[in-house]
């Protein structure tokens, strides 16, 4: 393992995050003022969850870029993309409170990242498993994004 490479690969998906969460910083404020589909978790639950997966990221990445798979580049052009698509997602939702364009955009994401996840997991599979979760939150992202878009 190359601790340097891990470290880079990991702080450079958390820093994309922490990046978009001081661009909306306040969106709690945000989040709790909305009418919320049931089962929305409190807004404490996203920083949490989302630096998890971001780490997750990051290691898949690393994973994926210490491999000598000559497919490795489009993956990993795949997995910066769906990050760059990651990154205005909370700016379009909290920011501008574009709901509906927000969740089309989320849909995106979405696909974005399944697209990564199969690209990773044919090089490294572990780094392809790393990604459910990202996945799943995603999927209930998008519940939660339809339900402010249609209650609010």
């Amino acid at each position: 393992m190359k601790v340097k490479s891990l470290v880079l690969s990991v702080a450079i998906s958390l820093g994309v995050g922490t990046l978009a969460g001081f661009l909306t910083r306040g969106s709690s404020a945000v989040y709790e003022s909305l009418t919320q589909p049931p089962l929305s978790p409190p807004a404490i639950v996203f920083p949490i969850v989302w630096s998890i997966l971001y780490v997750l990221m990051g290691i898949s990445a690393y994973l994926v870029w210490e491999t000598k798979d000559p497919a490795r580049m489009r993956a990993l052009a795949v997995y910066g993309v769906q990050l760059a698509v990651n990154f205005v997602w909370p700016l379009l939702f909290f920011n501008a409170q574009m709901f509906t364009l927000s969740f089309a955009w989320l849909l995106l994401l979405w696909g974005l990242a399944l697209w990564m996840l199969l690209a990773f997991h044919r090089i490294r599979p572990a780094a392809g498993l790393l990604q459910i979760p990202y996945l799943v939150w995603l999927s209930f992202a998008a519940y939660l994004n339809l339900g402010v878009a249609l209650l609010n």
